[in-house]
């Protein structure tokens, strides 16, 4: 319309008129939509996070995390794409939300008070409390009072000062270090090795991680249990929020969260030790149902049947229908992505499994540079079967950055845990990987290894024209070593201790 003529009408209309065109105009143009309604018509919900194995991971099959498989079901719900951002720490995300530039903020934190006039929140059925662990070189405390004087190490930006704050009426001289550059995987490498002799973690990260701190021990909580929450900005309208704490009340009410809990949570007590008993009952009644293709299609690859075996049972126990958190599935545990590169087509069928575990692992394999001795190269093989190549060549560069040898395994082990760390992952080209898992996963697998090959003596020969590829781990006799001159020296295989040591299982 004309705006000159516009006025002009204005001008000599009635003042009844004036009123409803001013009322239509309220009603229809100017109020301004919800944050609900701008998030519908953008078609996109802004959500900010940071890494951590509790909330948000970039695995090898996609994304995963508990807060994650939340956020992608409400994006659902809503008819609206999620579009992830990664921050760099939790100061990050705050900040971030403070500037009303996200419309969620995923940080693995609980609302305070202090937080009201900056954030709404809403509690995602996760409860935390913040945890003294320490070194078991030192002496343990009994109580809150025995901390007197000694330095406690926290993470920036979390639950954990509120509650040491709180603790502060009863201990006068409680004293802690924040470390802004440091997330809880870093602190706890620290407290591992003995550099920080106490620390304050969050309880449900320690759960998820405490398999690959033997050296951590938990000592008791600190403050009271807090439920963990989405963070949404105090600037939004409170009509997203409610809306995500309706949905997630959904979610409560019909079972769903309770599964997704479960799908991250209730395996934790499976990465408990097991003993050697629990393994000879495997061998015993489930072995014998897969023995044969594993003997079949590991001779088919030129690979050790027991070696294959070995890594079934580190992937699945022998399960032909596991299923892990992040998807993966089968008694050989293969990606979706995997099994299609392979051409399998059903990933619960244990033959197709077996079959696609082998014809994977001689692919991984193969891409192990030939100059690496056995069995590194198997080792290595085996660690990229688990965390991905480029991870595994991460490590690699760490290793030989620091002045070791990027081709033995024995350097780069401790190497590969760096990548769960913020301050090493991010001078990575594939950046953050659960690197504790790949070296605990072929410490039992070496592990499983050894007592298969000690129960089925001699080893399965490769075909009469073929060299095989993968080392026999084990002593044989004079007559039916066919890796003598491969692998002499069986100092060097794996150690088995008497009652198989303690074996913590990945899934």
């Amino acid at each position: 319309m004309d705006l000159s003529r516009f006025r002009t009408a204005i001008a000599g209309a009635p003042a009844r008129t004036l009123l409803l065109l001013g009322a239509a105009l309220i009603i229809t143009g100017c109020s301004r939509p919800t944050t609900l309604q701008e998030i519908r018509e953008e078609g996109v919900l802004h959500v900010i996070t940071r890494l951590a194995p509790s909330i948000y991971v970039e695995g090898e099959d996609g994304p995963t995390g508990y807060d994650y498989e939340l956020a992608k079901l409400f994006a659902e719900d809503l008819g609206v794409k999620l579009r992830i951002r990664v921050a760099e720490d939790n100061t990050e995300i705050l900040s971030v939300l403070e500037k009303n530039y996200a419309h969620i903020g995923m940080a693995g934190l609980s609302g305070q008070p202090a937080h009201a006039s900056q954030y709404h929140t809403v509690p995602t059925g996760i409860t935390a409390q913040s945890v003294l662990v320490y070194n078991r070189d030192v002496e343990g405390p009994d109580s809150q009072a025995d901390l007197a004087g000694k330095p406690l190490h926290v993470v920036a930006e979390s639950n954990h000062e509120d509650s040491l704050t709180e603790a502060l009426t009863e201990i006068p001289d409680l004293q802690w270090q924040v470390h802004p550059g440091l997330d809880a995987a870093g602190v706890l490498t620290r407290v591992e090795s003995g550099e920080f002799p106490y620390a304050i973690i969050s309880s449900n990260e320690l759960d998820l991680n405490r398999v690959f701190y033997p050296m951590v021990k938990e000592a008791f909580a600190i403050g009271k249990p807090r439920k963990l929450a989405w963070f949404f900005p105090a600037a939004q309208d409170k009509s997203l929020a409610t809306a995500a704490g309706e949905f997630l009340e959904k979610l409560r009410a019909n079972g769903t969260l309770a599964q997704i809990s479960e799908r991250f949570y209730g395996h934790l007590d499976r990465l408990n030790y097991v003993g050697a008993r629990t393994f000879m009952h495997h061998v015993e009644n489930r072995l014998p149902k897969y023995e044969s293709l594993f003997r079949d299609y590991a001779r088919d690859f030129s690979m050790d049947w027991r070696l294959l075996a070995a890594i079934g049972y580190q992937e699945s126990h022998w399960r032909p229908n596991a299923v892990s958190p992040t998807g993966v599935r089968g008694l050989m545990m293969l990606t979706r992505n995997t099994a299609s590169h392979i051409g399998i087509n059903n990933r619960l069928d244990a033959e197709e499994s077996i079959q696609g575990g082998a014809k994977y692992f001689k692919i991984v394999h193969e891409k192990i540079p030939e100059r690496i001795p056995e069995p590194d190269r198997t080792w290595f093989a085996l660690a990229s079967y688990n965390v991905g190549f480029g991870h595994l060549e991460d490590a690699r560069r760490l290793t030989e950055g620091a002045g070791k040898d990027p081709d033995r395994w024995m350097d780069v082990k401790e190497f590969l845990p760096l990548l769960a760390q913020k301050e090493w992952y991010t001078k990575t080209r594939f950046g953050y990987a659960r690197g504790q898992e790949p070296v605990v996963y072929v410490q039992n697998i070496r592990r499983y290894y050894d007592v298969l090959a000690r129960l089925n003596e001699p080893g399965t020969p490769p075909a009469p024209t073929e060299k095989p590829q993968f080392v026999q781990m084990e002593e044989q006799g004079e007559n039916d070593n066919p890796a003598q001159d491969v692998y002499p020296d069986a100092r060097l295989r794996a150690g088995l201790p008497p009652e198989l040591g303690m074996i913590p299982p990945t899934l």
